[in-house]
């Protein structure tokens, strides 16, 4: 019985180093924020990556100029992101561009929706891309509200 014991207790310590050599050797994310404020904000923050001691799996940048997995700021860019100008994979602003793009006065992108907007499919008040829906389209297929 003490002999097993002892068999299991090394096959564990094996365990635990080769956790701990894998730990040592995972990808640690990026978190770089200015300490200069602006509107409360702080000027620049870049998020990328996962953050174990804060439990985040992906970065999220808020500053006014935000750079991250998702990012939240007057200027945005990320995978998701947010503000006046954005730009990313998916972006919503007054500005943006992205795969997917929400912006109030003008949008780019694959799908873009806004007041001005261009991309592959484009919806607004001026459209212009391949399917381009809105009150004045230009497109390969163009449709008048």
């Amino acid at each position: 019985m003490a002999d097993e014991y002892e068999v299991l207790r090394e096959k564990l310590d094996r365990i635990e180093q080769g956790v701990a050599s894998l730990q040592r050797t995972m990808p640690r994310g990026v978190r770089i924020r200015s300490t200069r404020r602006l509107w409360g904000l702080p000027l620049y923050e870049i998020a990328s990556g996962p953050d174990p001691e804060k439990g985040e799996i992906r970065g999220h940048a808020r500053a006014v100029i935000a750079i991250g997995d998702i990012a939240t700021g007057i200027v945005a860019i990320g995978g998701m992101a947010r503000g006046i100008v954005a730009i990313g994979g998916a972006a919503l602003g007054i500005i943006s561009a992205g795969g997917v793009s929400a912006g109030a006065l003008l949008a780019l992108g694959g799908l873009a929706i806004g007041g001005i907007a261009c991309g592959g499919v484009a919806v607004g008040g001026m459209a212009f891309g391949g399917l381009a829906v809105a009150v004045f389209p230009v497109g390969g297929l163009a449709i008048k509200l």
